[in-house]
């Protein structure tokens, strides 16, 4: 049937088939039909505007006779594989100009800086600065030197990284750090270490030969698990707050002089830890220290305060007073919400 046939047969539906197809027309045919006036421009983009940082390569960041990989200016830089390092070398140093106060972003992208002795720190800040910078997502491990030391610079994050059997410490962090995420663990030196003013939260460390956590002052050191550490678990200077963290002696018997918490100055709060299978569970050296509702069980002594002027209930000893044991004191149905536990 043609149209003038339907149209016939169906008046109304054709006159509504009409302007549906007037309609149409007149949105097919609305727009412009010559090209604006002026220049045809590129609409692409550069290599550099689809993904804005520098690979990590003998080109971009060629290397020295100490350091396998170099980044002398701020920017935001990735790896695009596998590092292997070699004898007497960093893997990436970063020697930004002293001053320079801009960023340096290193995204290791999932991949390992590996090398074996004789090699120097797998990633290495060698120029003071104030870096502002970040490492994260990768592996470092088996270094003569450092796993990752940006401790001669400052305000630094440090994220998702496992550093592992390397010669000194597992991660350097320096001061006003952020330390999260990250798993240190074998190395010979201290699984952590972080200067003034910083956060180190999420991280395990465990079976380094030194510390698993160090911190300086003003640090905040929570939600983490070091376990079988060869000195401490985890060591503090003054003014820190250690919150809610596992810390464990080796699995079998406790190294002699072990701790799980090491207080080495005064007017820190350590609250809400867990302590079980050290030499000493909490060993406080100093006074005017804060100690509430921590826990601590099959330590060869739980509680080593063995200076007076610390504040807490303890079961085994009168608050505040200096002593070191494991019972005793309040009855274990105490309702003082603040309480430390033997059990």
């Amino acid at each position: 049937m043609n149209v003038t046939s339907f149209s016939r047969l169906h008046p109304s539906l054709a006159l509504t088939v009409g302007v549906g197809v007037a309609a149409i027309t007149a949105f097919v045919l609305g727009g412009p039909l010559n090209p604006p006036a002026g220049p045809v421009t590129s609409t692409y983009k550069t290599l550099t505007e689809v993904e804005p940082r520098i690979a990590i390569n003998a080109t971009n960041t060629p290397g020295t006779a100490t350091a396998l990989f170099r980044i002398t200016l701020p920017g935001s830089y990735y790896l695009t594989g596998n590092v292997a390092g070699v004898v007497g070398k960093h893997g990436i140093e970063i020697a930004v100009a002293a001053g320079n106060s801009q960023s340096v972003t290193i995204d290791l992208m999932g991949y390992a800086l590996a090398a074996s002795n004789g090699s120097l720190d797998g990633i290495s800040v060698t120029v003071a600065n104030t870096l502002n910078g970040a490492v994260r997502n990768g592996t470092v491990r088996n270094w003569g030197g450092d796993g990752v030391d940006v401790s001669n610079s400052t305000n630094n994050l440090l994220e998702d990284l496992r550093v592992s059997n390397n010669g000194g410490r597992g991660i350097a962090a320096g001061s006003a750090a952020t330390v999260t995420g990250c798993t240190a663990s074998l190395n010979t030196g201290d699984g952590i270490s972080a200067s003034n003013g910083s956060t180190v939260t999420g991280c395990t460390a465990s079976s380094n030969t030194g510390n698993g956590i160090t911190a300086n002052s003003f640090t905040t050191i929570s939600f983490c698990s070091v376990t079988a550490n060869l000195v401490d678990g985890i060591a503090v200077n003054n003014r820190c707050y250690v919150l809610t963290n596992q810390c464990g002696g080796t699995l079998a018997a406790p190294v002699l002089n072990s701790t799980g918490i090491h207080v080495f100055g005064n007017a820190n709060r350590i609250e809400g830890n867990t302590l079980t299978g050290n030499h000493r569970g909490l060993d406080v050296d100093f006074t005017g220290n804060l100690i509430v509702r921590n826990a601590a069980s099959s330590n060869t002594i739980n509680w080593d305060i063995s200076i007076g002027g610390n504040r807490g209930e303890f079961v085994g000893a009168a608050g505040g007073a200096a002593f070191a044991g494991s019972t005793g004191g309040s009855p274990l149905g105490s309702t003082d919400p603040w309480v430390n536990f033997s059990y």
